[in-house]
């Protein structure tokens, strides 16, 4: 709380979710500010909202970080719920997220030394469909057996989608040859832009588990980073994107493709590898995400799961700038 001033949201926080008139009475609100801290927090350790009113009642570190003493009421989870689905439809999360950003830029942490774009599937709860109403979801309908209950349609996430994600095996000299695997994921993409310096979060997208990352480069683009270059793997790589960034006065460090049917020339694998000496770094980010954080999305629709992965970029940053508070000036 000391390197990060929560006061700086309020503003837009006290927009977003609006206080209904108490002249006739009632329970007086939890303070906007808090609430934002208690969401952090979820956050920060991928807790329910059960599970997180528990952890208020339970955690002395958790009641000093919010200010509350031990007889100080503190949220339940309706209310916790309640707070982050007013954020929700206000859209408020990427609005946060840029002030935020200001802090940052403020306290001298400018985007420096390029960009670092991609993206990762961020998994949610597996929907069990049939090839039918997997095909009215494709199509954008409602399955007909869905719409006359309510309550079915309620649980069921007509945004989220499967994907196949590829692991290529590398061949070795002396050894049987591995076979490569395809593996089924089901969620969302988190696609950002990190800058090389600090390696925070600059711009952020979330879409469904199977768009197209490469397509996303236009929106990632932070036109703030002092330096021109643009990391990125080969699901980047194309005419259009080369095009763009020539039109925006950038230097593509793309990873090229291997040709179809024809072994990696040597020239342009030793310059893949060269650049993914520095491209990696961004894998850091989502590492931190799914490791740490463990970053899951339990929410229904694209619009929360928006809140829930724009809140994980956020509380990247935030950690990520406890951590370089701690360390000497970069050299």
């Amino acid at each position: 709380a000391d390197v990060v001033d929560f006061e700086r949201f309020r503003p837009e926080l006290e927009r977003a979710v609006p206080r209904a008139d108490r002249s006739k009475g009632g329970r007086p609100p939890f303070d906007h500010v808090l609430m934002f801290k208690v969401l952090i927090l979820q956050t920060q350790n991928n807790l329910s909202d059960e599970r997180t009113e528990f952890y208020l009642r339970d955690r002395l570190t958790w009641m000093r970080f919010l200010g509350l003493g031990l007889g100080d009421p503190v949220p339940d989870a309706n209310t916790i719920w309640t707070f982050r689905e007013a954020l929700t439809k206000a859209g408020a999360i990427e609005r946060l997220f840029t002030l935020y950003d200001q802090q940052l830029r403020a306290r001298g942490y400018l985007a420096m030394s390029g960009q670092l774009v991609d993206a990762s599937i961020v998994a949610a709860p597996k929907q069990r469909n049939t090839k039918a109403e997997k095909q009215a979801i494709r199509e954008g309908r409602v399955p007909e057996d869905w719409q006359d209950k309510p309550a079915k349609l309620s649980q069921k996430d007509r945004d989220a989608r499967w994907t196949v994600k590829t692991t290529k095996a590398k061949p070795r000299e002396g050894e049987t040859p591995m076979v490569d695997l395809a593996i089924p994921e089901f969620g969302y993409q988190n696609h950002i832009s990190a800058d090389r310096r600090h390696r925070l979060i600059r711009r952020w997208l979330v879409t469904d588990a199977a768009a197209h990352a490469g397509a996303r480069l236009a929106d990632l683009l932070d036109p703030g980073n002092t330096a021109s270059e643009v990391w990125a793997d080969t699901g980047y790589r194309s005419k259009k994107n080369e095009d763009l960034l020539r039109q925006r006065m950038l230097k593509s460090h793309i990873h090229r493709k291997k040709p179809a049917g024809r072994p990696m020339p040597d020239r342009t694998a030793r310059a893949n590898a060269k650049k993914s000496a520095v491209r990696a770094h961004v894998e850091h980010v989502f590492a931190e995400q799914k490791a740490r954080m463990g970053l899951f999305v339990r929410t229904i629709g694209l619009a929360r799961a928006t809140t829930k992965i724009g809140l994980a970029n956020l509380v990247h940053n935030m950690r990520r700038l406890l951590w370089l508070e701690r360390q000497p000036a970069l050299t």
